[in-house]
């Protein structure tokens, strides 16, 4: 299971910063992350003989590959994965000493091998994954987040890659390259697959008619349509676990199929069944799990606003004796403040909290209200 990664400057000192990006690959992809880079920043320089890297502004173009690597603190290869050890091998015999090398492909068991045994001990490298492309950057997504695999050979380097990207806004993920493949199998690659089905199918993605439920199926249609072809070729031939994904999602299609086409009036109980749409928790015992503690920690909630409102009312009563008004708006300010002071030291969203309290605040000026009348 991926986890987040804690700031990359922990409680040691922090890395030492990436100033210099080298990309030996420059496709939409790479022009999209090179533009991130440099709005921090980051001076990038790239190789690509089928780009017109002239055209993309702060880019630099790199004619060779000494040139492209000349005082670079990061190489980012940015080729299609088969095409990977061949240009971690073209790499190899012009990097420096302390160079990082860093791939940015959508699978990586292949590249974190191919970097493994091209690099090895000698060349820190890191395997990484941002989740997000051109199209998702066009929309302003948000937030971004990228996949950045261990390698305690080169623990160093990790760091400092996990700093530059949360340099560029994001959100660091940790994943072993076996475990993200997996799931991207399951969910990237299934996405593709079942868009492109859709697309082969003639499903009317642009429909004006189209129920809500539909809208997120064209969104991925959409992405399919503005990704390049070879990311889906690469994201189903090149990793390793897609074609379990693929073969369990057609036999669960094929099952589905078949229960279809009995008619209702034959079908048996284990047939209605299967065609039931399972509850998330019932997929996850994890999210099972966390709903059931959400769901207790609700009930005290419940059960301590009960016990504000037994407060307020002996508050109103304690006013009515001195003939205060309900209302306190000075001391509302304070209260207001204070849950406000104290929900950004919890890390909370101060404006969200405040909105709850002034709930809570109104429903507690009806119960003095509703007191002082009888």
């Amino acid at each position: 299971m991926a986890h987040t990664l804690p700031h990359s400057g922990g409680g040691s000192a922090p890395p030492a910063r990436i100033g210099k990006v080298a990309f030996l690959g420059y496709g939409r992809f790479g022009a999209a992350l090179g533009a991130l880079l440099r709005d921090a920043g980051i001076a990038v320089r790239a190789l690509d003989p089928r780009a017109d890297i002239a055209d993309v502004q702060g880019a630099v173009r790199a004619a060779s590959l000494p040139e492209l690597l000349d005082g670079a603190d990061l190489v980012l290869v940015a080729v299609p994965v088969p095409a990977m050890r061949e240009a971690l091998v073209s790499l190899r015999p012009h990097l420096a000493p302390g160079q990082i090398v860093a791939d940015v492909g959508s699978v990586k068991t292949v590249p974190a091998s191919a970097m493994a045994e091209v690099l090895g001990a000698e060349r820190p490298w890191v395997a990484t994954h941002p989740l997000f492309g051109p199209a998702s950057l066009a929309r302003g997504e948000r937030p971004l987040r990228a996949v950045v695999c261990p390698n305690p050979a080169h623990p160093d380097a990790v760091r400092r890659v996990v700093a530059l990207f949360e340099r560029i806004g994001c959100q660091v993920l940790e994943q072993a390259p076996d475990e993200h493949d997996r799931v991207m199998a399951f969910t990237h690659a299934l996405a593709f697959f079942i868009a492109k089905g859709m697309l082969d199918a003639g499903v009317p993605a642009g429909a004006p008619y189209a129920p809500p439920s539909f809208q997120g199926i064209a969104h991925t249609i959409e992405t399919v349509r503005v990704d390049a072809g070879h990311l889906f070729a690469a994201l189903h031939r090149e990793n390793p676990f897609a074609g379990e994904a693929r073969r369990r999602l057609i036999n669960a299609l094929v099952a589905v199929d078949r229960t279809l086409d009995v008619p209702t009036a034959d079908a048996a109980p284990e047939d209605v069944a299967k065609l039931a749409i399972p509850d998330l928790g019932s997929l996850s015992p994890e999210l099972r799990e966390t709903r059931e503690l959400i769901d207790e920690l609700d009930q005290e909630l419940v059960g301590l606003l009960a016990r504000r409102s037994e407060l307020v009312q002996r508050a109103a009563r304690a006013k009515a004796t001195i003939g205060a008004a309900v209302r306190d708006p000075v001391r509302e300010a304070r209260l207001m403040e204070s849950r406000r002071r104290r929900a950004a030291e919890l890390g909370l969203d101060p404006d969200g909290v405040a909105e709850v309290f002034e709930v809570i605040l109104r429903h507690s000026r009806s119960l003095q209200e509703r007191r002082s009348s009888t």
